[in-house]
């Protein structure tokens, strides 16, 4: 991740047999026999072309965005990673706009010891080869996030069964599989600690390797004993005090943007 703008037989056996001549081919057959491969080499190369003039590329299309972003962490600058402000018309409880503000960027490292136990283990079929995240606080620094992205080691498939699996198992609602939160000193995100985590959400991208999550919590540094993931925070009905304060919404709208810059990210890389 680049730094912030200023503010990895056996040998085949001779034979001796004497080789028989090979009789002349007839003027005819070597005639057809080159019209047949000039025919061949054309269908071939005619049917490439096609695919590529009409895009019919299904396996290469996910492929290449896979190769764009695996090593996005350590090529993208950090501030198209983590933009610096993130807007969030909309984003907030009742339609209201939100902007959040980097306090802080993790170096970048290794998944174990930084994920859950838990998390590491439900995330072990795609592996992991780099941790990035940085934490935001919104507008009246009541409320801090931090935001994570797991670059994964698997390709279309593995991705695709994980997040169909954190669907059907409903993985990205159980509070042990919970993300850590990234505190930063002087900062409102001081005593952001894992017990200040307060409601969160992971998704798991089937268009690139990579995993997202957020947490969000209080800056004062309460303790939170009911966490709720953001899906169930953001619902009218909930009383709790993280979705009262709206937290459910902040760990959504801020990983909806920082997933919207990392797609920003590999489409530029493909066309480069």
């Amino acid at each position: 991740m680049a730094p912030p703008r200023p503010h990895a037989a056996e040998t085949p056996v001779e034979t001796t047999t004497r080789l028989r001549p090979v009789p002349g081919r007839h003027p005819a057959r070597a005639v057809a026999a080159a019209a047949c491969v000039v025919l061949g080499l054309g269908l071939i190369g005619g049917a490439a072309a096609g695919s590529m003039l009409s895009g019919d590329s299904a396996a290469a299309g996910p492929r290449d965005g896979f190769t764009a972003a695996r090593g996005l962490w350590h090529s993208a600058p950090v501030d198209t990673l983590f933009p610096a402000t993130l807007k969030g018309t909309g984003a907030g409880p009742g339609g209201a706009d939100r902007t959040w503000t980097r306090v802080g960027v993790a170096p970048d490292s290794r998944c174990t010891g930084r994920l859950d136990p838990m998390l590491l283990r439900a995330l072990q079929p795609v592996g992991c080869t780099r941790l990035v995240r940085a934490t935001y606080t919104d507008a009246t620094s009541s409320s801090v996030t931090t935001v994570g992205m797991v670059f994964t080691e698997a390709g279309p498939a593995e991705m695709t069964a994980l997040h169909r699996r954190f669907a059907a198992e409903g993985l990205d609602r159980r509070t042990d599989l919970m993300p850590g939160a990234y505190p930063v000193k002087s900062t409102p995100a001081a005593s952001f600690g894992d017990r200040q985590r307060a409601s969160w959400t992971v998704s798991i991208l089937t268009d690139a390797p990579v995993v997202m999550y957020a947490v969000s919590g209080f800056a004062d540094g309460r303790t939170v004993t009911d966490p709720q993931p953001a899906a169930v925070a953001m619902e009218e009905s909930q009383t709790t005090a993280a979705a009262q304060a709206g937290l459910g919404h902040e760990a959504k709208g801020i990983e909806e943007r920082v997933e919207r810059a990392l797609r920003k990210n590999v489409a530029a890389t493909e066309k480069q």
